[in-house]
């Protein structure tokens, strides 16, 4: 159930950027039990990391505090809809709900006047396309190499699990 408190915080992180050099205003909480488990801003700038939105850092922080990688029953609330990537994140950690604030397009309208020196520029409909699209599809050229080899540890990889899960009873 959505709860402004949350939301008010996340859009607080957010506004951290106006003065904190190498962040973006885009701030996230993470929420379990009706408590705040994990918070991000972007960092992207600032750690020279393109992966570091605030939705992804306040995936890691939840992940850290809660000690575990599957955030199931959590909620994320964020100060703008979330990109592609970071759709992708929420979805390999298991995120049970999303809450945002502002819209892709509004962000879009806000940034239109920044050139691209002067912001980490994301093309959010390539995004989009490129990380729904089967490999052979997407525009960044690709080229499979070596795979017997990988699959070789993957397939050891799973025989130990297997293992180590049958041990454990």
């Amino acid at each position: 159930m959505y709860r402004e408190d949350f939301m008010q915080r996340a859009i607080e992180i957010s506004r951290e950027a106006l003065e904190k050099p190498g962040t973006e205003p885009f701030g996230c909480v993470i929420v379990k039990d009706g408590a705040i488990v994990g918070e991000g801003l972007n960092h992207s700038l600032a750690h020279f990391d393109p992966t570091s939105h605030g939705e992804v850092e306040a995936i890691r922080d939840a992940c850290r505090r809660l000690e575990c990688v599957d955030l199931s029953g959590c909620d994320l609330y964020t100060s703008c809809e979330p990109c592609a990537m970071c759709v992708a994140t929420m979805e390999v950690a298991g995120i049970s709900k999303l809450y945002y604030a502002a819209s892709m397009g509004q962000a879009g309208t806000a940034f239109a006047s920044l050139t691209r020196a002067e912001r980490h520029p994301i093309d959010v409909e390539a995004l989009r396309a490129a990380a729904g699209a089967p490999v052979e599809e997407r525009v960044m050229p690709s080229e499979q190499a070596m795979d017997a080899e990988a699959v070789a540890i993957l397939d050891s990889w799973v025989k130990a699990r297997k293992a180590a899960t049958a041990a454990r009873g």
